[in-house]
């Protein structure tokens, strides 16, 4: 028996069996308390920020309360997918929500924004890459054929964090206190910490040893914080054209450039190339990420159509919402109970996308002339088109990797997911804000006046917005129906035994 072999046959020997459902429910419930943390934490702070800049006595930087954050998480999450496959689940779980929770109560005592700001930064750096390490979880305890039932409890998380989130926030801000928004993160993080700690002593092991590549990390960190930025200020506070966010742009292409460079010259890069390589994880992260970052700035956007189009106030303008939030966790639900009695599990969410998409169609179409009623009924189809997707993606981009490469292949897929999602609500902000003339006049969608604008130039706008989600949708649906249908293995053992021969 050669080396390869014997180091095959080893792997299956030592592959644990499967895990009883009681194990894998203990360990679920602390795992979604963690996701549940850094999800309310991106929608509870909104709400709220008008107060907190009143009492901090700065409401001219109050954004940065957010894209501290956004930066912060969004860097880390390819980090922590390598560190959990270095370093084993539990002890980078843990050491998430730890930081996190200091990262919390540090904001709760900021005396001034700007302290805030660098709390929220710590913040997320504990709070990005607990929904990567939770997927990652789930994949480890599992089999793929029946871990698109789970999925489903992500969405739920998702949908109630964001309907959780703005009202708790807005009513703590106003009753209470607006620190308590970051103090209540204490007892349910040190309630996370308790559930999995134990829990995640039982988990599978699939770590193998590896180096960190120190640079590779300090390149896509660096190139990630600078997009972010242009992103981020672009159209608001600076115009699309002008110096600041060219030289943040020119400078986040040269880091990538190096990052790219660093990947083939690395002993052990960061991401491996054959995960890049993978043509299940690229094809898959790429329809990832158009559906969501298209899903994400509908969700942004929608509010201002409510408000300046259709007339309604802020309070029902995100009760319209509603629709598109919940239709998610039906469409998941679906899809991923189909996954486990389907051979072509890809069909499900190949005609959800297409329906997704046609939906979309009709409110360009009928754009400033749909009632609420159906508007809000359509919202609805759309939604849960587009959430049949959600367990797919993620699951068939896990059954193409080996098991020792599954927190690296989740955390990169999540990673390329946010980046496409801040991509495509740049370009919905260049829409509605620089269509409204308010490019570089340091307005966001938040802070539009409904007698900014008047009613037609934003049918207008919005009729752009509406076929830039069509065309965000057909191009998941394009790269979806690229993306190669592997067989989804029975057990955790059995995808560790095929994928150790491939």
């Amino acid at each position: 028996m050669d080396q390869r072999s014997a180091t095959q046959a080893g792997e299956a020997a030592t592959a644990p069996p499967s895990m009883r459902h009681e194990d894998i429910r203990s360990i679920l419930f602390g795992i979604m308390l963690a996701m549940f943390l850094a999800a309310l934490d991106q929608t509870i702070v909104a709400t709220a920020m008008p107060t907190i800049g009143r009492e901090l006595g700065d409401t001219t930087h109050l954004s940065w309360v957010v894209t501290s954050y956004l930066l912060a998480s969004t860097a880390v999450t390819p980090l922590y997918g390598k560190l959990a496959d270095i370093h084993g689940r539990r002890v980078v779980l843990l050491s998430g929500i730890v930081v996190f929770v200091a990262g919390s109560i540090a904001c709760a005592i900021a005396p001034s924004l700007w302290l805030l700001v660098l709390a929220r930064f710590i913040q997320g750096l504990g709070g990005g890459g607990l929904i990567a390490l939770a997927q990652t979880i789930i994949a480890d305890m599992v089999s793929p054929k029946e871990r698109g039932r789970y999925q489903v409890y992500f969405a739920a998380v998702f949908m109630s964090s964001s309907l959780l989130g703005p009202v708790l926030g807005g009513i703590i801000a106003e009753k209470l206190h607006w620190s308590v928004i970051f103090w209540i993160n204490l007892p349910l993080g040190l309630g996370a910490y308790w559930m999995t700690s134990s829990a995640l002593k039982r988990l599978p092991r699939h770590e193998r040893p590896h180096e960190l590549d120190i640079l590779g990390a300090v390149l896509i960190t660096a190139a990630t914080v600078t997009l972010l930025l242009a992103l981020s200020w672009g159209g608001t506070y600076y115009p699309w054209r002008s110096a600041p966010i060219g030289g943040l742009l020119a400078l986040s292409l040269a880091l990538w450039l190096c990052f790219a460079w660093r990947l083939r010259t690395a002993k052990e890069p960061l991401i491996p190339l054959d995960v890049l390589a993978n043509p299940v994880v690229r094809m898959g992260t790429i329809s990832a990420g158009f559906g969501m970052g298209t899903f994400i700035g509908l969700t942004i956007y929608l509010p201002v159509y409510f408000e300046m189009v259709m007339g309604l106030s802020a309070g029902s303008s995100g009760l319209g919402l509603l629709p598109l939030t919940c239709g998610t966790v039906i469409g998941a639900t679906a899809s991923g109970r189909a996954m486990a009695r389907l051979t072509h599990y890809k069909r499900v969410p190949v005609i959800g996308l297409a329906f997704a998409a046609s939906g979309v169609a009709l409110l360009a179409i009928y754009a400033g002339r749909m009632p609420l009623l159906p508007f809000c009924l359509l919202l609805g189809l759309i939604s849960i088109g587009f959430g049949t997707m959600l367990p797919v993606a993620t699951v068939a981009i896990q059954n193409a990797v080996k098991p020792h490469q599954l927190g690296t292949a989740t955390g990169t897929a999540n990673f390329f997911r946010q980046i496409g999602g801040a991509l495509i609500v740049a370009v919905f902000g260049a829409i509605v804000l620089g269509g409204a003339g308010m490019s570089g006049s340091g307005m966001s969608h938040e802070t539009m006046k409904l007698d900014a604008v008047d009613r037609e130039t934003m049918v207008v706008l919005f009729r752009y917005v509406f076929w830039a989600t069509f065309a965000g949708f057909a191009c998941a649906l394009a790269f979806l129906i690229r993306m190669k249908e592997l067989p989804l293995r029975t057990s955790t053992q059995a995808a560790a035994e095929a994928l150790s021969g491939d």
